[in-house]
C-alpha cells in the first residue's frame, strides 16, 4: 500500500497547494487576515495529507513561546518549512532568496512576510534582512530560521551558518532551538508512515558569546538525531 498511498498524497497535496495558494493570492487585495488564514490552511493541508493519506503522526514535546522569539529549527526535509504557519502563530521565516522566484508561491511568501536571505551579498544585504526581521518582531510575530542553511540528512550534525550569529546579536531576542526528525519519514521519494517529533528546548537568552550560543543551539537542534 505504500506506493498507492504516496501517489494519492502527491496528487492531493500538490493539487490542493495550487488551489489554496491561488485562493490566498485572490484574497490578498481584500483582507490581510483572510490571506494569512489561507496560508495557514496550506500548512494544515500538508498535515492532513500526512496524517490521513500517509498514516503519519505529528508529536510536540514542549510548545512555542507566547512572546516573539527567534526559533532555530533543525531542517531535515520540506515538511518543517511548509509546516511553520501551522506550528506557529503567523511566523516570519528566513528563506532562500531563490524561493521567492517560484510562480504564485514566491508572491504569496513575500506578502506573508517571509524574509529573503540573500547569500553572498555582503553586509548591506545582512542589514536589510535584520531591519525587516526587527520590524516583524515588533509586530509580535515569531521569527523562524533554519540555522544550518539547508536540509541536512537525519543523523548528520553540521556547523551553523555564519549569518545566524549575526542575527542573534543584532536582533537581541531569546533563541528557542527546536529539534525535528522528519527526515526518515518525509525526505524521500516514497514517504513512509511514522512519527515526526518536534522537541522545543529551553529559551537561550540574548547577549551570549557567539561560541556559546552556537554550541547550545547546535546541540539542542540535534537532540533527536
Amino acid at each position: 500500500m505504500r506506493i498507492p498511498r504516496n501517489l494519492l498524497f502527491y496528487a492531493a497535496f500538490y493539487l490542493g497547494s495550487i488551489v489554496i495558494t491561488s485562493c490566498a493570492l485572490a484574497s490578498l487585495p481584500f483582507s490581510r487576515d483572510a490571506f494569512r488564514a489561507r496560508v495557514r490552511n496550506w500548512s494544515q493541508w500538508q498535515r492532513w495529507c500526512l496524517v490521513n493519506l500517509l498514516g503519519c503522526e505529528i508529536v510536540l514535546e514542549g510548545a512555542p513561546q507566547d512572546e516573539p522569539v527567534l526559533y532555530a529549527i533543525k531542517h531535515e526535509s520540506f515538511f518543517e518549512a511548509i509546516d511553520a504557519p501551522a506550528l506557529f502563530d503567523c511566523p516570519s521565516v528566513f528563506a532562500k532568496e531563490e524561493l521567492f522566484r517560484i510562480p504564485l508561491w514566491g508572491r504569496a511568501a513575500a506578502a506573508f512576510g517571509l524574509v529573503p536571505v540573500a547569500r553572498n551579498q555582503g553586509a548591506k544585504a545582512l542589514m536589510q534582512m535584520i531591519r525587516s526581521a526587527k520590524a516583524l518582531a515588533a509586530e509580535g510575530r515569531p521569527l523562524v530560521i533554519f540555522p544550518e542553511g539547508t536540509r541536512v540528512p537525519h543523523g548528520e550534525h553540521r556547523e551553523l551558518q555564519a549569518g545566524f550569529a549575526g542575527l542573534y546579536k543584532m536582533l537581541g531576542l531569546p533563541v528557542v532551538p527546536v529539534a525535528v526528525d522528519s527526515g526518515p519519514v518525509y525526505h524521500r521519494l516514497w514517504k513512509k508512515p511514522g512519527r515526526i517529533t518536534y522537541r522545543f528546548a529551553d529559551p537561550i537568552p540574548p547577549g551570549l558569546p557567539r561560541g556559546e550560543v552556537e554550541t547550545r543551539v547546535r546541540e539542542a537542534i540535534n537532540a533527536l538525531n
